[in-house]
């Protein structure tokens, strides 16, 4: 299950128990319509609650960011999971964000808006 939530320039996404494709797609679904705007967007992406993931989402994901590589400015994640902070890292590959893992929200939040990045 996914919580999306959205304000200028931000969409948070908190994902509980198993996340599954239609889940990633509602979240893209989000993302697109802010990018509509023109401007980067930024993302904080909740992960301490996940329990799993199936391949297809990974797959997604990668096929995603790929695709808009050059739409986001910064992008929190957080997660205590040493295999999703390796997998954060990962995604480094395919978008030019600044990408960044946290164990807490609140030094999440801060990180995001620091310099006026996240509107």
């Amino acid at each position: 299950m996914i919580s999306i939530q959205h304000a200028g320039h931000l969409v948070t996404a908190n994902v509980l128990g198993e996340f599954t494709l239609a889940d990633y797609r509602e979240f893209e679904e989000r993302v697109l319509e802010k990018l509509r705007s023109g401007k980067k967007v930024n993302l904080l992406i909740d992960l301490r609650d996940m329990v799993r993931y199936t391949l297809d989402v990974a797959w997604e994901d990668i096929r995603f960011t790929h695709s808009h590589e050059h739409d986001f400015g910064k992008i929190a994640v957080i997660t205590d999971n040493q295999w999703l902070t390796w997998s954060a890292w990962f995604s480094r590959l395919f978008v030019d964000a600044d990408i960044q893992v946290f164990e807490d929200d609140r030094a999440a939040q801060d990180w995001l808006k620091a310099h006026g990045t996240s509107d």
